[in-house]
């Protein structure tokens, strides 16, 4: 409720700044209607009016607060000055402002506020009853207001540093999406592109083959592109679902793997998977993690490794899941089993399950492997 109320606010400033000053203008009324003693002034019209030009200029509270706190304690004073009304428990125009200009005003503006206030007050209880106790009071209650508008400026600041970071995450999420879904198709269209012009000399019915796993390639590519921008797109504010929108496709999970590991014999590569260990349902953004690393070690093989065969292997453990991608090729050599921009989203992807990643040499230090180790949810 509180956030939809927030929400609301925000896009209807000068409705909630009119509700504010509505509100304040009410809680000055009591005062005036209210039974009063026979030895007080009555209640008059010509001071309940002046009370409404301090509660008017808070609809521009948050568009010139300085000027509003200006006005506000200008009217103040003439009330006070000019015509003996009844007066207010609390100076409830003067804190709104002061509460204002600490969430929303530079410092240059809140000391300089700060300090007419602070005047102010003095010469406010002099007036009135002259007492310590109302000096301190008010002291203390426009201290309170300046601080709740100070904190309420630190909450908005994190909010907003959470949204960027947010931002940050979703950025990164679908540069590594992206990168995953280009490389390994580009990668297999390379591959069969290569490939084709021996095939068509050689073996007419393999050319055919190479080039309809291209063409497979191209067409898996759009679907998941397509379906990763879509994130992008600005959806209804009520949820209705847009009809110039498509839905979006599911991001994959183990159910894909097996058109995968295909996509990629078709190259001519001999992949081999197995499964061991209990297996069992896994969460959908976990599904999709292991998918997306097996993609990008497939990928690295085709683009890097000159490999005849790679095995693929998941082992569901009592509390995790290993994943471990090994070739027979020719191995890193130089920079490549730590660089990449690849292996960094797999360890990336890793991380955000809580797991951790780790690439180089084959067993007995043939050809490259890929190992990955993410856990599982409890139960």
């Amino acid at each position: 409720m509180r956030r939809r109320l927030a929400a609301w606010g925000a896009a209807h400033p000068w409705a909630l700044d009119a509700g504010i000053a509505l509100l304040v203008q009410a809680a000055l009324t009591m005062p005036f209607v209210v039974p009063r003693p026979p030895e007080l002034p009555p209640a008059t019209w010509p001071a309940y009016g002046l009370t409404a030009l301090t509660a008017v200029p808070l609809i521009w509270r948050r568009r010139a607060p300085f000027t509003v706190l200006v006005a506000v304690l200008a009217a103040s004073g003439l009330y006070r000055l000019a015509l003996d009304g009844p007066g207010q428990p609390l100076p409830y125009t003067v804190l709104v402002c002061l509460y204002t200009i600490a969430m929303l005003s530079p410092p240059r503006v809140r000391y300089a506020a700060a300090l007419i206030v602070t005047l102010a007050v003095p010469v406010s209880v002099w007036l009135n009853t002259q007492e310590l106790r109302e000096l301190t009071f008010s002291l203390f209650v426009f201290g309170a207001a300046y601080a709740f508008g100070r904190l309420a400026d630190a909450r908005q600041r994190e909010q907003r540093a959470a949204a960027e970071r947010a931002t940050a995450r979703e950025r990164a999420r679908i540069a590594r999406e992206m990168h995953d879904i280009l490389s390994h198709a580009v990668s297999l269209m390379i591959v069969q592109a290569e490939a084709g012009p021996v095939a068509v000399r050689v073996a007419p019915e393999r050319a055919e083959a190479a080039f309809e796993a291209i063409s497979s390639a191209g067409r898996d590519a759009m679907v998941q592109l397509r379906s990763m921008l879509g994130v992008l797109r600005e959806e209804p504010r009520d949820g209705a679902a847009s009809p110039a929108v498509p839905p979006r496709a599911p991001q994959p999970g183990l159910g894909e793997l097996p058109e995968l590991l295909a996509r990629v014999r078709g190259g001519g590569l001999d992949v081999r998977y197995a499964a061991k260990g209990a297996e069992r349902p896994l969460p959908a953004a976990l599904e999709a993690t292991v998918f997306r690393i097996v993609q990008e070690a497939l990928t690295n093989v085709v683009k890097h490794a000159r490999a005849r065969s790679v095995q693929v292997r998941l082992v569901y453990g009592p509390k995790d899941l290993a994943v471990r991608v090994t070739d027979d090729g020719r191995g890193p050599r130089g920079g490549e089993a730590s660089g990449g921009h690849g292996l960094t989203g797999v360890r990336e992807r890793a991380a955000a399950h809580g797991g951790w990643a780790a690439a180089g040499p084959g067993p007995d230090g043939r050809g490259f492997e890929v190992r990955v180790v993410l856990p599982l949810e409890a139960g």
